[in-house]
C-alpha cells in the first residue's frame, strides 16, 4: 500500500495577519495584486511576441537564401535535439491529455459565459426558475413516493410561502431555518422564502439537543419551520430557543398528537395564502445570500457555510456542463436535501435547467436500482458509502435492467469502482470533489477509474488549483521567500484553490462564523499578498494531472515511524468484511510514540471471523498499517452523508470501561484477543508490548 509521506524541511513562516472578511484580502491589497498580475502578463506577452518576431524574421531569411526544405530540416533537427536533452516528456503528456483538456475547456468556457450573463443581469434564483415554468409549466418537476409535483405547482406553493412570511414581517436579510425531512415542499419553502430575500439555514434532520440548538443559533435564525415528524426534537430544546425564534410546524393535519399551542400551524396558513408572486420593496440580486448549508459534523459542531445565489448556480452549472447533464434527464436523488449534493447539485438541475428529479425520504440500498428502473431515471446520484451498501445487496438478475446512462457523486472508493460499474453496467461515472464552503471543486470528466478530477498539465493557469507541500500537522511548507511549495507528480500534498474576490467560481464566502472562516485560508501562496482556500485534504496528481484522494490531513496518523492513511485502510477492511461499515483512526498508548491503529467495525450479529480478518489484513497491508485494536460496534451512528462519526470513537480509545462494545487487541502470536480492564492497564504500563 502507498503510505503518505509528507517530507520536507519544516521552514514554514507564520501566516500573514491581515484582516479576513469572508476569505478575501482588503480591497487595496486585492487591487494591488490584480494590477501587478496584469503588468506581469503584459511583460510576458511582450517577451513572447518579441521572441516570435525574432524567430519569424530569422526563419524568413533562411527560407529566402536556402529554401523551405532546409528550413524544415533545421526545424526537425532542433526538435530532435530538444527532445534528446530530456524535454520529450511534456510532448508525450500533452498528446495524451490534450483531448481531455480541450473538451473540459470548451465546457468550462460555456459555463463561464452563462455565469457572466447571469452576473451582468443580476438574476435571482427564482427568476431562473420562472424561465423553466414558461417552457413547460405542467412537466413533472419532483417525483416523490409515486406522486408528481409540476413546475407550476412548485411556483404556486412557493408563492404562498412568500406571501405568508411577508405578512408576518419577514424581509430581505432575515433568517428562517428549515428543519424538515425530504419531501417536495422542502424546496418550495426555501424557494418561496428566497423570493423575499430571506436566507434559509438548512438544518440536518439528524441533529438533536445541543447540536440542534447550536445550528439554529449560529445562523442567528429568527424563525424555524419544522415538520411534525421532528416536533419532539424541537420540544426538547424549546426552553433554549422559545424566547428567541418563532416556530412554524408543517404537516400538522396528518399528526394531530404533535400539535402544540406554541407552534404556528403552517398548513392552516397555506390554505388562505395567495398563489401570486408578492411584491417586495428590496431589490433581489444574483449575489444575495440564499441558504446556509452545514458541514456534516463528523468532528465537532456543524459549521454553517454561506451559499449565495451566484455560488449556488456556479455549483449547479459546473455539474451540468462538466458532467454532460441534459434538461431532459430524470435524476434519481435519495440524498438529504439539506446538503449540497442533494439540495444543490441535483435539485439545482430542476430549478435552473428544467430537469425532473426523483427524491425519497431516505436512501435504501436494496431499492436504488429498482426505483431507477421504476421511475425511468437516466442519471443517478451517490455519495459517501452508498455504493458500498448497494454492492453489498445480493445480486439479482435485474441488476443491469435500467436506463441509467451515468452516475455522479463523490466517495466511490477505488477498491470497489470497477466491480460496481461492471455489476450494474454503468457506462459513465462522474466522480467529483469539493467542499460546500470551498472554491476548488473538480470533476472526473473522462471516466478515469479512481480519479476525482484533474489538473491540466498543458494549461494549468486556466483553473487555478494546486497541491502544496505540508508538514504532518497540515501546515504549508514554505520556501526561502516565504511562499508555498507545490508538489511534484505522484507526491502527496494538500489541495488548494486560489481566491479571486468578486468571481463566483473563485471567491470564498466561508462560514457564518468568521473565526472558522479564517482557519480555511492560507496566505502568501504563490506571491506575497495572495490567498487560497485550503481544503485539508491530501491529494495526489499523477503525471497526466489526474487527481486521486488520499486522506484528510487529520486522518493520517504516524505509527512505527510510518504515516498511515485511514481511508486506504478502511477501503481494504471493508472489502475483507463484505462491505460492512468500518472506520479507522489512531489511538494513544501511554508512553508510546505515535498512535496505534484502531478499527471500529459494525457487526451486531458477529458474522466476522477475527482470524479471517487478520489473514486478509496480512495479505493486503504492511505490518505497521494493520490495526492493533478492533472494536465491534453493536449500533451505528452516521452523519447525513453516511459517514461514521469518528471523533467520539477516537476519544474513547481502547478503554473497555468506556463502552459496552467488545474490543480486541493484536497479540504477538498474530491473534485478536479481548481487551479486559486488566489487559488495558498492562498495555498502558508497557507490560504487554504492542
Amino acid at each position: 500500500m502507498d503510505e503518505i509521506k509528507l517530507n520536507g524541511n519544516n521552514d514554514k513562516i507564520p501566516r500573514a495577519s491581515t484582516d479576513v472578511e469572508t476569505g478575501t484580502t482588503t480591497k487595496g491589497k486585492s487591487t494591488s495584486n490584480e494590477s501587478r498580475s496584469v503588468r506581469v502578463w503584459f511583460r510576458r506577452l511582450f517577451v513572447m511576441v518579441t521572441v516570435l518576431a525574432i524567430i519569424g524574421g530569422f526563419g524568413a531569411v533562411l527560407w529566402y537564401f536556402f529554401g523551405w526544405q532546409f528550413l524544415v530540416q533545421l526545424a526537425i533537427v532542433a526538435l530532435v535535439a530538444y527532445l534528446a536533452v530530456g524535454h520529450w516528456k511534456w510532448f508525450y503528456v500533452a498528446a495524451v491529455t490534450a483531448p481531455r483538456d480541450l473538451r473540459a475547456l470548451y465546457k468550462y468556457i460555456r459555463l463561464l459565459i452563462e455565469v457572466k450573463s447571469l452576473h451582468r443581469k443580476n438574476v435571482p434564483l427564482y427568476k431562473m426558475f420562472l424561465e423553466n415554468i414558461k417552457k413547460h409549466p405542467h412537466k413533472p418537476a419532483i417525483i416523490f413516493e409515486g406522486q408528481e409535483m409540476t413546475f407550476i405547482q412548485i411556483e404556486e406553493y412557493s408563492n404562498k410561502i412568500a406571501n405568508i412570511f411577508k405578512s408576518h414581517g419577514y424581509k430581505k436579510g432575515d433568517r428562517v431555518a428549515l428543519f424538515l425531512e425530504n419531501r417536495p415542499e422542502y424546496v418550495c419553502i426555501w424557494l418561496g422564502l428566497s423570493k423575499l430575500g430571506v436566507i434559509v439555514p438548512l438544518i440536518n434532520t439528524n441533529l438533536r439537543q445541543n447540536s440542534l440548538t447550536h445550528s439554529i443559533g449560529v445562523a442567528k435564525s429568527q424563525a424555524v419551520i419544522f415538520g411534525a415528524e421532528l416536533a419532539d426534537a424541537v420540544i426538547e430544546i424549546l426552553p433554549k430557543i422559545e424566547s428567541k425564534v418563532a416556530l412554524y410546524q408543517i404537516n400538522c393535519n396528518n399528526n394531530a398528537n404533535s400539535q402544540d399551542e406554541r407552534f404556528q400551524n403552517l398548513d392552516s396558513l397555506l390554505k388562505d395564502a395567495s398563489i401570486k408572486l408578492p411584491e417586495v420593496p428590496e431589490k433581489l440580486g444574483h449575489h444575495d445570500h440564499l441558504v446556509y448549508i452545514y458541514t456534516s459534523g463528523t468532528t465537532g459542531l456543524p459549521k454553517a457555510a454561506v451559499i449565495s445565489t451566484s455560488r449556488y448556480f456556479f455549483i449547479v452549472g459546473a455539474m451540468h456542463w462538466l458532467c454532460g447533464f441534459k434538461s431532459t434527464d430524470r435524476f434519481y436523488c435519495p440524498l438529504p436535501l439539506y446538503h449540497t449534493a442533494g439540495g444543490c447539485m441535483s435539485m439545482g438541475q430542476m430549478l435552473c435547467y428544467g430537469s425532473s428529479i426523483v427524491i425519497r425520504k431516505k436512501f435504501s440500498a436494496s431499492s436504488y436500482f429498482s426505483e431507477c428502473r421504476k421511475y425511468n431515471c437516466t442519471t443517478a446520484q451517490y455519495i459517501g458509502e452508498m455504493c458500498r451498501y448497494i454492492l453489498a445487496v445480493p445480486p439479482k438478475p435485474t441488476d443491469k435492467e435500467h436506463n441509467i446512462r451515468m452516475i455522479f457523486g463523490n466517495g466511490l472508493r477505488p477498491q470497489i469502482w470497477k466491480e460496481f460499474v461492471d455489476r450494474f453496467n454503468i457506462k459513465s461515472v462522474k466522480e467529483f470533489y469539493g467542499a460546500t464552503e470551498g472554491n476548488a471543486n473538480i470533476v472526473n470528466t473522462d471516466n478515469t477509474v479512481g480519479s476525482i478530477g484533474f489538473i491540466s498539465r498543458i494549461i494549468p493557469q486556466i483553473y487555478p488549483i494546486s497541491i502544496i507541500k505540508v508538514d504532518e500537522q497540515g501546515e504549508p511548507l514554505r520556501d526561502a521567500r516565504g511562499l508555498c511549495r507545490t508538489c511534484e507528480p505522484n507526491e502527496p500534498g494538500v489541495f488548494i484553490g486560489k481566491i479571486v474576490p468578486n468571481n463566483p467560481s473563485r471567491a470564498f464566502l466561508g462560514y457564518v462564523d468568521t473565526e472558522a472562516s479564517k482557519k480555511k485560508i492560507v496566505r502568501n501562496v504563490f506571491s506575497q499578498g495572495d490567498s487560497a482556500f485550503i481544503s485539508g485534504d491530501i491529494l495526489i496528481a499523477d503525471e497526466f494531472g489526474n487527481l486521486f484522494f488520499k486522506d484528510r490531513t487529520g486522518d493520517t496518523f504516524r505509527w512505527k515511524g510510518e504515516n498511515v492513511s485511514t481511508s486506504e485502510i478502511e477501503g481494504v477492511l471493508s472489502n475483507i468484511v463484505d462491505y460492512k461499515d468500518v472506520v479507522v483512526y489512531g489511538v494513544e498508548i501511554r508512553n508510546m510514540e505515535g498512535r496505534a491503529g484502531m478499527a471500529a467495525l459494525y457487526d451486531p450479529q458477529r458474522e466476522v471471523s477475527l482470524d479471517k480478518l487478520y489473514k486478509g489484513l496480512c495479505e493486503a497491508l504492511p505490518v505497521y498499517a494493520r490495526p492493533i485494536f478492533i472494536r465491534i460496534l453493536t449500533k451505528l451512528d452516521l452523519t447525513g452523508t453516511y459517514k461514521m462519526k469518528k471523533n467520539d470513537l477516537q476519544n474513547q480509545g481502547f478503554d473497555p470501561s468506556r463502552t459496552s462494545d467488545s474490543i480486541y487487541y493484536l497479540t504477538a502470536k498474530g491473534q485478536y484477543e479481548p481487551v479486559t480492564q486488566e489487559i488495558y492497564e498492562k498495555i498502558n504500563s508497557g507490560e504487554i508490548r504492542i
